[in-house]
């Protein structure tokens, strides 16, 4: 199955002064598409560790997404950052400077123009309506942080990144979870490739668990449904979905 990894970039993340909410949105959205998100890492703008960072994920991981560090101020660096991870160096994309131009309602300043400074041989994703392109290097595809813009780029290029969806069902339950603890081991035993998730609820009325099942083969995730529910107390299920 397909891997990917996110880099998110930037002090304001780590001084807590802007909250990442582009790698919640990220996990779903290539859950969806049977991506297997399986590492995300915040680090400062630093060009030498966004460089060392982003070529061992590059390696490590089928696709990889930064987030942050990409703009007109000192403190964008992911350019820089992911120039120096390839070896590449930093030139002004022309391409890029007339796609600006073409929707930007005033000349372009320096300011406007270092945003067109990418590595060489980086590639070019459209992103429709956007005047701001999505810049691949290699598997790495770089992100601004803004959670707007992220969205909207990663909707318009989702379908570059496909796998085997997950199936999904949630066993809303009314014992405690210390009660079902040893039912769940032993579904986990006959299913082992089950991915089995129990999170507890405090303030709900019917409930006290939430149960979440998945897998990517739907008759194996329904016959451990049928399984998990059938060997549970009775009456103890308050709904499935």
């Amino acid at each position: 199955m397909s891997t990917a990894a996110l880099l998110v970039i930037g002090n304001e993340i780590l001084s807590g002064k802007v909250r990442d909410t582009n790698s919640a949105f990220l996990a779903v959205e290539l859950r969806k598409l049977g991506v297997d998100l399986e590492r995300i890492l915040t680090i400062p703008d630093d060009i030498e560790l966004i460089a060392r960072e982003a070529k061992d994920m590059s390696d490590r991981y089928d696709f990889v997404f930064t987030s942050g560090g990409i703009g007109p101020t000192h403190d964008d660096m992911t350019m820089d950052g992911i120039a120096k991870a390839f070896g590449r160096e930093l030139e002004m994309n022309q391409s890029m400077i007339d796609r600006m131009a073409r929707y930007a309602d005033k000349p372009l300043n320096d300011a406007m123009k270092k945003m067109a400074i990418i590595p060489t041989g980086a590639e070019i994703l459209d992103v429709g309506g956007l005047w701001f392109p999505v810049v691949m290097v290699e598997n790495v595809h770089i992100f601004p942080g803004i959670p707007e813009l992220f969205e909207k780029k990663f909707h318009s290029i989702a379908d570059r990144f496909s796998g085997v969806p997950f199936q999904l069902k949630k066993i809303y339950v009314k014992p405690a979870e210390s009660d079902i603890a040893e039912i769940l081991n032993a579904l986990l035993l006959e299913f082992p490739e089950l991915m089995l998730g129990s999170y507890p609820r405090i303030n709900e009325e019917h409930y006290r668990v939430m149960l979440t099942l998945e897998s990517r083969d739907a008759s194996y995730l329904e016959k451990a449904t049928e399984t998990l529910v059938g060997n549970l107390p009775a009456d103890s299920v308050h709904k499935i979905e």
